[in-house]
């Protein structure tokens, strides 16, 4: 089953690769969407697709790479949209 969520990161995300990290961990599970930075600090993704893979990235981006702190995420469903790829914005 096919599934999106909107999902807005909070704390130490930007200038840290968080962005292009995430593309990475959605390229190897098949996911589609988007990263982009806020102007809050903030980063808001769009990720899509199997219900087990967008588990595992969710999952992922509570802790994100390395050099992140992740203070908080905020995970809303949304009605399934179809992407060619995970573009960073």
């Amino acid at each position: 089953m096919n599934v999106s969520y909107l999902v807005h990161v909070s704390g130490k995300v930007q200038g840290v690769y968080f962005r292009a990290s995430s593309q990475q961990q959605a390229i190897e599970h098949g996911i589609s969407g988007y990263a982009r930075n806020l102007s809050d600090g903030d980063v808001e993704l769009l990720i899509c697709g199997d219900n087990n893979n967008v588990n595992i990235m969710l999952e992922w981006l509570k802790k994100g790479p390395s050099m992140a702190r992740v203070d908080k995420v905020d995970i809303k469903q949304v009605e399934w949209q179809y992407h060619d790829f995970f573009s960073i914005g």
